[in-house]
């Protein structure tokens, strides 16, 4: 968040303003839980009767929570609200057999430093391929176009980094598993762990920086439409304002 905007990572953590979950990341969470359960099953039982029995044993969590509560869905939206997760979770099946996966750890919490730098996260899965070790992390949304995909990859390159601090031993392989649609993964190497680490140490240093001298400086682009704080931005309004406007102009003339 901070390298795509300064200004929205403060709004963010500084200010603390409210950023509440959209609908797709509420789904996405409700996947992951739901698939967390699955996997810490015995081989044999992991099957789309398990999942479904899982789902809807998790599914009153997730309808009493506040995050959901706060999206005011009516009885139709909270049935795509389902049918969104629902897909995401079969979506698994469309990538690997869960039967033949050999988990060793979910939702492994990890803490600690990685160059100097403090590293919090939680790794949706750790599995044994053979001899080797692979970190697999789930996502629900779009995967990226091919050109982003190796900053897409840097996340599970941290975790990466953070098992081998750990617990001396490094992953062979990184998966980020976008649900129902592809796998992108990485081999881990010396030279990839320490691109990545360079990365956050870069980006730690310039967080630092900006508290100290109280600059966040915002970066307009068009995402800035989809970001919960461009009323709190006057770069952001305006970048809103001239995508509307741009937006507009290309209506008209498409109608003349």
């Amino acid at each position: 968040m901070f390298r795509q905007c300064p200004r929205r990572w403060k709004f963010r953590y500084v200010d603390r303003l409210p950023d509440p979950p959209g609908q797709a990341a509420l789904a996405g969470t409700f996947a992951h839980s739901v698939l967390e359960g699955l996997m810490q099953m015995d081989k044999g039982e992991r099957t789309f009767e398990s999942v479904r029995g899982i789902a809807k044993r998790e599914w009153p969590k997730m309808e009493r929570s506040p995050a959901f509560q706060a999206l005011g869905l009516d009885a139709d939206a909270v049935r795509a609200f389902k049918w969104q997760s629902w897909e995401a979770i079969t979506g698994l099946w469309d990538l690997e057999d869960p039967r033949a996966v050999d988990v060793d750890e979910t939702e492994l919490r990890v803490r600690v430093e990685l160059g100097g730098v403090p590293f919090l996260g939680y790794v949706d899965r750790i599995e044994i391929d053979g001899d080797e070790v692979v970190i697999s992390d789930y996502k629900s949304g779009r995967p990226p176009p091919p050109r982003f995909e190796s900053r897409s990859i840097e996340q599970v390159l941290l975790y990466a980094a953070a098992i081998a601090e750990m617990e001396s031993r490094t992953p062979a392989r990184v998966r980020l598993m976008y649900l129902g649609r592809k796998i992108i993964e990485a081999e881990v190497t010396a030279e990839a762990i320490d691109d990545v680490v360079d990365r956050l140490q870069e980006t730690w240093a310039d967080i630092l920086e900006g508290l100290e001298k109280r600059d966040f400086p915002a970066k307009p682009t068009r995402l800035c439409g989809w970001c919960v704080f461009s009323e709190h931005c006057p770069e952001g309004t305006s970048q809103v304002m001239r995508d509307r406007n741009h937006i507009f102009k290309e209506i008209h003339a498409e109608a003349v």
